[in-house]
């Protein structure tokens, strides 16, 4: 199964956004879990979840991707905005239980002049007391370009958070392609190559997502700014070959892209047309 989709509004709750991405020709879809520049939520319609839940098991839909809002920042230098960003988490994992196929992905956090390792530290202090509570939903640390003083640029970085949890079995990584290129890993001529360093370093039996964009910007730029697929410098060729990857294209795959519901449509359409494998589930 080619599991392929794009970042929707949850204004209109799961069921709109699962009807959204039939109608585009998406079977997975990324969604903000609340105000990504705030902190806000809706309040939690349970017959939306139920109503959802039945429609994507009669349409074959596949795991969802919750994003995290982008103040969440659990390493920042306050110690209220730490909290704010523990209590957002637990809140949104506390809501996602109710979902049977969705993954909760995050940015790990921007240490503002405390240094990597005291971000690392604090980002792992915050997981340790999330994953004290029950719960079944992954969690993803998401790849960084790197861009001030961003935490999750190199590999090493996540792998650190990672031993600092214990090795959590709910912990995972969603690689973003803009982001990793940004980051300065050439996934364009040495793909192969990257995927080695990160089974690695972190170990591919981690990686649970790819978001999928080309980028505005040449590698190493450290500037994390999304491109339309094939209209920026990792190019059409170059994202066909992650999506083909023996290592890959099993995973959900959630375009990022600056569109809109048709651009994303013409997105899926021309990955669809790219995809060369077959994958059973």
């Amino acid at each position: 199964m080619f599991w392929l989709g794009c970042h929707l509004s949850s204004a209109n709750g799961y069921l709109a956004m699962g009807k959204e991405a039939e109608r585009i020709g998406a079977n997975v879809f990324q969604f903000f879990t609340r105000n990504p520049r705030g902190g806000s939520v809706k309040a939690l319609n349970r017959e939306d979840v139920e109503e959802y839940i039945s429609f994507a098991q009669q349409r074959g839909l596949g795991p969802l991707l919750a994003h995290a809002p982008y103040t969440m920042n659990a390493c920042s230098a306050d110690k209220g905005l730490r909290e704010f960003a523990r209590r957002m988490m637990e809140e949104d994992l506390e809501r996602l239980e109710l979902l049977p196929d969705v993954m909760y992905n995050f940015h790990p956090g921007s240490h503002v002049k405390q240094g990597v390792d005291t971000g690392i530290i604090m980002i792992s202090e915050m997981l340790n007391e999330v994953l004290e509570k029950e719960g079944k939903t992954p969690i993803l640390l998401e790849t960084m370009a790197g861009k001030g003083s961003e935490i999750g640029r190199r590999f090493e970085e996540i792998r650190q958070i990672m031993d600092k949890v214990g090795g959590h079995k709910r912990l995972g990584v969603c690689l973003d392609t803009c982001h990793v290129y940004d980051g300065g890993y050439d996934i364009v001529q040495n793909l192969d190559a990257v995927l080695e360093e990160f089974d690695r370093i972190i170990g591919l039996e981690r990686l649970r997502a790819i978001h999928l964009n080309d980028s505005k910007n040449p590698m190493g730029s450290h500037k994390d700014r999304h491109e339309k697929i094939g209209e920026g410098s990792l190019g059409v060729e170059a994202i066909a070959g992650i999506i083909n990857h023996s290592k890959l294209a099993h995973l959900p795959f959630y375009l990022e892209t600056p569109n809109e519901l048709d651009g994303y449509a013409a997105e899926i359409a021309l990955l669809k047309g790219c995809r060369r494998v077959s994958i059973r589930n």
